[in-house]
């Protein structure tokens, strides 16, 4: 997994490329945990390079949207397809999540 970061304004996006499963699934939560405590929980996962979430990639979402909002903080989802939105609802993950449209709205809602 290649994980891209692009700062814009005081927000960070990040976006992961390639399947969100296995091992790079505890990969990615240690790359944003660190992202969050660097940028005060502003952080935005652009997941329109995801093409599927297996269910260890569900649980490390799970455990950052925990963390953030323990700090009261949300965890922002940007360009997520619709299989991914599904398997989020399915699950009953969505109410810790939450997701936008594309990579502006989500910027904006830091505002």
């Amino acid at each position: 997994m290649d994980i891209q970061t692009q700062y814009r304004g005081a927000v960070l996006v990040v976006r992961p490329s390639g399947p969100l499963a296995g091992a790079d699934a505890d990969t990615f939560k240690t790359a944003i945990q660190g992202f969050v405590r660097e940028n005060l929980g502003r952080v935005i996962i652009d997941a329109s390079a995801l093409p599927y979430v297996d269910s260890k990639g569900l649980e490390s979402l799970a455990d950052i949207a925990e963390e953030l909002a323990h700090s009261g903080k949300g965890l922002k989802l940007c360009s997520a397809n619709e299989t991914i939105r599904q398997v989020i609802d399915l699950t009953g993950l969505a109410p810790q999540f939450e997701h936008f449209e594309d990579t502006n709205s989500a910027v904006r809602s830091f505002l």
